[in-house]
């Protein structure tokens, strides 16, 4: 049986850059604190638990002194840096630098706008860390859409600027965009930003030739993650036979039986090493078989 993992699956170079940093801050002596779990995997966050990373909400986050904690690749809304800086926190930035970006672009359009005309509008996951901190820019006053049944949330009659989460689809994005033009009272009122990651939306076309060469899928990503769930969708749509694992032990072996080619992919926050792991998982059942 061939056993192929995806070359171009594993962490984007926003979570590598997390993960660096948080395993040298690690080294040093004092507690390591994170606001949230650094990467949606359930797995990645137990191997850094291990070695000392505690991982925090933020109700917790507010009752901490002088500590060290380290804020993750999906960055954090004004209000955490106002509430460490009152509270003595040592901030370990570890925000992605396409994140931040996007974050400074909506921060600007929000304080060059008038609220009372302009809207602006993310086309994203409501209650996602990233979300939660682009909305942070607008003093929690952007409209988040999940899908076009959402464009009832938005008043036509006024000036919208539309960003994207930058994990999101682009083609679902665009579909926003055409529903928008549609909708929106004079089309020059209308300005969207495509603020997608190209280094995570680039993996779809490499992904799905990944999956249509192989009888058996198998996709690791832990079960919140954004990026998992889009490139999951557009895997499935290629090859129906493609299963979700976000632990060794969910692995189906019986899968196997019949079968040929097996392939191994996942998100941008699944990491190479649980891949890795998994293909030697399958490789001692067909040992012993």
């Amino acid at each position: 049986m061939e056993i192929e993992i995806d070359s171009n699956s594993g962490f984007c170079f926003g979570v590598v850059t997390a993960i660096n940093k948080a395993e040298e801050e690690l080294s040093k002596e004092g507690n390591l604190f994170c606001l949230g779990d650094i990467v949606h995997n359930s797995m990645e966050v137990e191997r850094l638990s291990r070695k000392g990373l505690v991982s925090i909400d933020h109700e917790r986050f507010f009752s901490l002194r002088n500590e060290k904690v380290l804020l993750r690749a999906h960055g954090e809304p004004p209000s955490t840096y106002e509430m460490a800086r009152k509270n003595g926190i040592e901030i370990i930035d570890a925000t992605c630098p396409v994140v931040l970006n996007l974050q400074k672009n909506i921060k600007k359009a929000y304080l060059n706008s008038d609220p009372s005309e302009t809207q602006i509008v993310i086309y994203g996951k409501i209650g996602h860390a990233e979300v939660n901190g682009l909305v942070g820019q607008t003093d929690g006053r952007a409209i988040v859409i999940e899908n076009l049944n959402d464009l009832n949330k938005i008043d036509f009659t006024k000036k919208v600027k539309l960003f994207s989460q930058t994990t999101k689809s682009i083609e679902n994005f665009n579909q926003i965009v055409a529903k928008i033009k549609e909708k929106i009272t004079n089309c020059k009122n209308f300005e969207f930003n495509d603020t997608i990651c190209r280094q995570v939306a680039n993996r779809i076309p490499k992904i799905i030739n990944f999956v249509s060469k192989h009888e058996l899928v198998f996709f690791v990503s832990g079960k919140k993650s954004s990026n998992g769930k889009v490139l999951f969708d557009e895997c499935r749509k290629i090859n129906s036979n493609i299963h979700l694992i976000s632990d060794l032990e969910e692995l189906d072996l019986s899968l196997l039986d019949g079968v040929n080619t097996v392939g191994i992919c996942g998100a941008t926050s699944t990491p190479k090493w649980l891949m890795e792991e998994l293909k030697s998982k399958i490789e001692r059942y067909l040992e012993n078989k």
